[in-house]
Order: C-alpha cells, then sequence, then structure tokens
C-alpha cells in the first residue's frame, strides 16, 4: 500500500497543475492522463442537448489571464495558478482604475495569503481570485485587465471504465474532474479511483463495476439522463472525494440510509477500528445528491476523510500538495478495497440440511480447519451461517449478528457450500 500511495501522490501531481472546468480542455487534458492508467471510454455531448431539467452549457477554454500595473508587473497572473480566474470568466481586455476592479476581486479576508477558488458557471461574468494581501499591496492607479478566454458552442466531456464482473449487476464508482488546482478536492479522489479500478481488475469480481469520471453535478445529471436504461442495473455505488487529507474517514449514507453499500462500509470501517464517523444523508455535497434523488433513490453513499467545507483548506490555494499525502490516499483506497471485498462476497445461502445440525465431522469440516489459529471461531462461524441460512439473511448479517469478521463468516460459506450443506 505505500508504493500504491507514492504512485497515487505522483499521480495527484501531475494533474494538480490543469486548469479545470465543467466543460473544456482542461477536462480532456485530465482524462487523457487518467487514460495512461486505465482504458476509458470518452463522451462528449454538445452544447445544448437537454440532460433531465438542465441544458448542456457552452464549452469554456481559457489561455491566460492577469492583471498588470501600471508599470506592466502582474499583480495577479493565471500562469501562476489556476484558481486566480474566476471559474468560466468571459473574455475581458480593458483598462481601469483599482476602484472600479475591486468589484470582480475575490479574496479571503480571514485566511489573507490563501487564493480562493470561485465560479461563474451560469451567469455570465468575469473577475479574478487572489491572496487578500496582494490586494492590500495593490496601489490605487490604473490596472491593465486580461481574460483570453472563450465561451462558445461545443461540449461536456465525461468518461467511464468498465471492470466487468460474473453479474451484469453494477456497482458505479463516481468522482468529480472539474475542479482547477485543488489537490483534495478532487484530484486524491480521481487517483484512488484509478487505482481501485485496477485493483479490481486483477481478478474478476462478482458486480460490474463502473467507474465515472464527470464534471461535479452537471456530469453526473448528464450521466445519469443518457444511461437511463442501465439505471436499472446499478445494485449500489459510491462517490469518493477529499480522498487525500489528514482527516478520518467519513462515509455519508444514501438516502435509503440501509442500503447494503451502507451497511457494508459501517462494517468494514467499525471492524478496522479507523478512527471514523458514519453521516446521515442531506441532500448537499458531491454527485451522490443526484444519484439519490427521488427520481433514480440509487444506494449510493459518499466516501471521503474530511468532508466537503469540513476543513478550512477547502476551495482555496491551501488544497495543495502540500496538503494531501501518499498515505491517507493509500488508506482511503485500503478502504475501499475491503469494502468491495465484502460487497462481492456478500450472499444469501440456504441450508439445505436445516432440521437439526448436520454433523459436520464426518464431511471432514472439523478436520479442515485443524491447523487454524482461530479454529474455534471459524467452527462457530460455520454453526451461525448454518443457523441464518434461510434465504432472508446474508453473510453480513450474520457478521453483524455473531460479532464474527466477516472474512471468517464468508470462509465458512465457502466451506459449508463445497461440503453440500448449503446453496447460494
Amino acid at each position: 500500500m505505500t508504493a500504491l500511495g507514492e504512485e497515487m501522490y505522483a499521480l495527484v501531481e501531475r494533474l494538480y497543475p490543469l486548469c479545470r472546468s465543467i466543460t473544456g480542455d482542461g477536462v480532456r487534458a485530465t482524462l487523457d492522463i487518467v487514460g495512461e492508467y486505465i482504458p476509458l471510454d470518452v463522451h462528449e455531448v454538445p452544447t445544448g442537448t437537454q440532460v433531465l431539467d438542465w441544458t448542456v452549457p457552452q464549452e469554456w477554454n481559457i489561455r491566460d489571464a492577469y492583471v498588470a500595473d501600471s508599470a506592466g508587473h502582474r499583480v495577479v497572473d493565471f500562469a501562476a495558478s489556476s484558481l486566480h480566474v474566476l471559474g468560466y470568466s468571459v473574455p475581458v481586455s480593458a483598462t481601469m482604475p483599482l476602484s472600479e476592479l475591486r468589484a470582480h476581486l475575490h479574496t479571503l479576508p480571514d485566511q489573507p495569503s490563501w487564493i480562493p477558488y470561485r465560479t461563474s458557471y451560469y451567469k455570465p461574468d468575469w473577475g479574478f481570485c487572489l491572496a487578500q494581501d496582494t490586494l492590500d499591496a495593490m496601489p490605487d492607479g490604473e490596472y491593465e485587465v486580461c481574460i483570453d478566454s472563450t465561451l462558445e458552442d461545443g461540449h461536456l466531456t465525461y468518461a467511464e471504465h468498465v471492470v466487468h464482473g460474473r453479474v451484469p449487476d453494477e456497482v458505479i464508482v463516481s468522482c468529480h474532474v472539474c475542479h482547477p488546482s485543488l489537490a483534495n478536492d478532487n484530484m486524491a479522489g480521481v487517483a484512488v479511483a484509478t487505482f481501485l479500478a485496477r485493483a479490481l481488475a486483477e481478478h474478476t469480481p462478482y458486480y460490474t463495476y463502473r467507474f465515472i469520471f464527470a464534471p461535479g453535478t452537471i456530469g453526473a445529471i448528464t450521466w445519469l439522463a443518457r444511461n437511463a436504461e442501465r439505471v436499472g442495473r446499478v445494485r449500489h455505488g459510491l462517490v469518493l472525494a477529499c480522498a487525500g487529507d489528514p482527516g478520518g474517514l467519513t462515509y455519508k449514507r444514501s438516502r435509503r440510509g440501509d442500503a447494503e453499500i451502507d451497511r457494508v462500509l459501517e462494517h468494514v470501517l467499525t471492524a478496522s477500528e479507523r478512527p471514523h464517523r458514519i453521516a446521515e444523508f442531506t441532500p448537499y455535497g458531491y454527485d451522490e445528491r443526484q444519484y439519490c434523488s427521488p427520481g433514480f433513490d440509487l444506494g449510493v453513499g459518499s466516501l471521503t476523510r474530511t468532508p466537503y467545507a469540513g476543513y478550512p483548506e477547502y476551495h482555496t490555494s491551501a488544497d495543495n500538495l502540500d496538503f494531501v499525502s501518499p498515505e491517507a490516499m493509500a488508506d482511503t483506497l485500503a478502504v475501499c478495497r475491503e469494502a468491495f471485498a465484502v460487497l462481492d462476497r456478500n450472499r444469501r445461502y440456504l441450508n439445505l440440511s436445516p432440521y437439526g445440525e448436520p454433523q459436520l465431522g464426518r464431511r471432514g469440516l472439523y478436520d479442515a480447519l485443524g491447523g487454524r489459529s482461530d479454529t474455534k471461531q471459524a467452527q462457530l462461524a460455520m454453526l451461525w451461517v448454518l443457523n441464518l441460512s434461510d434465504g432472508e439473511h446474508s453473510l453480513l448479517d450474520v457478521a453483524e449478528r455473531s460479532g464474527l469478521p466477516f472474512d471468517t463468516v464468508a470462509a465458512a460459506a465457502d466451506a459449508l457450500h463445497g461440503a453440500g450443506l448449503v446453496k447460494a
């Protein structure tokens, strides 16, 4: 996991400088890099396409932007940070006094050395984001203002990667690719999703896993609008974000509150004894609110470390490469792998010898456990599986009720299945 953490961090380093938005070449460049790690199916959806109650907007691209003083010095320079420009700014070329320019400048007075992240996706506007310290040092006078951008008909871009399983029922893993230079929100999530896809492909999983890399909100809505026939096959889902900060893990339940993915994540986090928090669903946050909208009501939860808006660095230039770590991303990836291993093995079984306890010794089941360090626990797991294999209880039910590790319960079910005592 240490090596994987370093690889994920290296991917975040490559992605971090790119200027991303909900459309444009920054998203394409991001997906090009991810595509070096896993094969992607890239989709281009034209401007004006109706997607549920929304319309795909015009495409935004930017080449340069700056605020220069009378001596030509760039006081604010897009080349230094993609956060310096208000996202989706319309083109501007003008000279104006600081008194007029101030209305278009965004700062964080409480964090005077940080640059905020601001956007204006659906209302034509322009502006710059800068440190309050920089603004305080700007004398009155004339400033040259330039935003070399285009806002014109184009496309919204998103991508999918599919790990085919033994059944067509799907688990979706979704992360947003629309934020500019913010390392935790959400390039760490993109990196964890990428390496999770690679890990799942090492062995054929039970479910089919569909990874969705899309702009926030409008991207998830576009995917839902274009995949109405597939939505019925989605059994579980997870939105990944804020996956690399130093905080403990937080799992936010689906709208249902008791979906299988909710129970699996709570079980895995509790059993691992990691510091964590289980949060109830709210219709605010990341794209879980789209997948969990009442018309779809999919069993999709959200896994983060510190949740959105829960850390001072959120949506600022302090969400940088120093804020995320290989260790934190490796831990997030490990939890995802543990959770999906449970999800993939969680079945309901039927006891084929339900009248009284079957004789396990003459079937060699006790002998098979002789060399295990947890022999008594494994024997107890067999008895629990036999007792609760009524077609109604899952292996997760057995683990929760017995207090036994899920892996021990699943191994017991495998042994009993091999002996012909239960069937899935």
